[in-house]
């Protein structure tokens, strides 16, 4: 298929050009119905924030230029089905693990997936086991899964039902999963993987292989993350018969907008042609320009660039006094937004340009020697304390907690009871404490941690006043 083609695209620009007369929704008929102060800023967008009149097609039904697009995305990543969506990953994840399997179905779950995930699994009231990834010890946070924890739980629970993947991490840090694909499948699991933030993989050798050309079941992608694609992009690829694909596309009309963003999934549809006309002379460009601005970075004294798997995600980390968070405030002092910090990491997305594109890499770079040159001296580097829960269950099921009555108790004796929330750093949205879970001192020692280096943290809703939420009863 010609991949420079953009028919969602270009029908809306059509459309547009034909000075339609509107007596539909949205409100603002075109954008000629709106505050004057937004206009210098919404004016053009709106002119194609149009809806499912003649000639637009249905998302939630497309047989015709959403159809097309989406079809050209199948093409691209050469699967048996592709969707474009518009509530971002998340809603990719509660449809792949809702269509995939059912009440009281076992499923294997990596312990460091999005909070996504862990919805999902509630929502379908399966029992999740989960397996604890490694631990990179550069970077001080959790990794990927070794196979031989997924063969110890594979034995353990023969008759688990999905294995549920996170490849590669919010880091770019990936795992041999093609092996842990293979193996589950010998073994007749269902793959669901999380690419959230792998969407650019298939654009050459210079990025790790993705998920989807790996093997996976069902793979859901953020577009928005790294391509040019507007916030809640995102896509969802199936090439499988172990789920039907009539309960998917139940699942994902259920749970998106019946009112979908049409600029939304034009930038889709552009995303699409920007990935699908990516060439070989863009990957060299690319890969210079990056090149060259590591190695600016990499001759300032007083921050390391961390090894990596995907050149499009790049962490650094201080030499000196300054933690992750205290890094990240000061570069933002200096007009640098980063993605996330952690108490020991910056993180940096880079974009994914085409040869000639101009940037801001080099400018950027100068920034950033200003603002670390002002860095004490001092130590922040990972200690070697790793956290292994090995594979764990709920204590509690999601049955039972309908059922249960919860209290707030002080965080520093709550060891051994189960929590009741969930207990989610943001980003990068990876849940420390899940209800149904067990307390251990570990956990209170990391919230602690967090709280004194004013991380931001989702959920906990008393953590301020030092109490964490659990059930009554149990561990008592």
């Amino acid at each position: 298929m010609d991949q420079s083609k953009t028919p969602l695209y270009s029908k809306l620009v059509n459309h547009i050009n034909g000075s339609p007369l509107s007596f539909h929704v949205p409100g603002h008929k075109n954008g000629a119905f709106f505050p004057e102060e937004g206009q210098a800023f919404f004016n053009q967008i709106l002119k194609i924030d149009a809806t499912e009149i003649t000639g637009l097609d249905d998302l939630h039904s497309p047989e015709g230029v959403i159809f097309e697009a989406e079809e050209l995305l199948r093409d691209l990543y050469k699967t048996d089905k592709s969707f474009f969506l518009i509530n971002g990953s998340t809603v990719g994840n509660l449809a792949m693990i809702m269509a995939a399997v059912n009440e009281d179905d076992l499923v294997l779950v990596q312990r460091n997936s999005h909070k996504s995930i862990m919805n999902a699994i509630r929502l379908a009231k399966a029992k999740p086991v989960f397996i604890s990834p490694g631990y990179n010890g550069e970077y001080g946070v959790a990794a990927g899964l070794c196979m031989e924890e997924v063969k110890s739980a594979i034995s353990q629970y023969p008759n688990a039902k999905a294995l549920i993947l996170t490849y590669p991490n919010y880091y770019g840090l990936t795992y041999d999963l093609k092996s842990i694909i293979d193996l589950a499948h010998e073994h007749g699991l269902i793959v669901l993987v999380d690419e959230a933030h792998g969407v650019h993989f298939i654009a050459g050798d210079y990025f790790p292989a993705s998920a989807v050309e790996l093997g996976a079941d069902i793979v859901v992608q953020s577009a928005h993350k790294t391509l040019p694609a507007m916030t809640m992009g995102a896509f969802l690829h199936y090439q499988t018969k172990r789920v039907s694909l009539s309960k998917l596309k139940f699942y994902l009309q259920a749970l998106q907008s019946s009112s979908p963003s049409y600029p939304l999934m034009a930038s889709l549809d552009l995303a699409r042609l920007y990935l699908g006309t990516y060439s070989k002379e863009d990957i060299l460009y690319l890969k210079e320009e990056i090149e060259a601005f590591k190695k600016k970075l990499q001759t300032l004294g007083t921050i390391r660039i961390l090894q990596h798997d995907d050149p499009l995600k790049l962490t650094i980390q201080s030499k000196g006094a300054w933690s992750g968070f205290e890094l990240q405030s000061r570069l933002e002092s200096g007009g640098i937004y980063t993605e996330l910090a952690d108490p020991y990491n910056v993180l940096l997305v880079l974009p994914l340009m085409k040869h000639g594109m101009k940037h801001h890499l080099q400018e950027a770079a100068e920034k950033i020697a200003k603002v670390v040159s002002t860095m004490p001296d001092g130590k922040n580097k990972p200690d070697s304390k790793v956290v292994h829960k090995s594979i764990s269950t709920l204590k509690v099921s999601y049955n039972e907690m309908d059922l249960l009555q919860t209290e707030y108790v002080s965080l520093q004796s709550s060891a051994g009871r189960v929590c009741a929330e969930q207990i989610i750093p943001y980003p990068p949205g990876i849940p420390l404490c899940l209800p149904g879970e067990v307390v251990t001192e570990d956990d209170i020692e990391t919230i602690s941690f967090l709280r004194v280096k004013e991380a931001k943290i989702q959920g906990g809703e008393y953590l301020h006043a030092g109490k964490i939420k659990v059930f009554k009863s149990w561990g008592l």
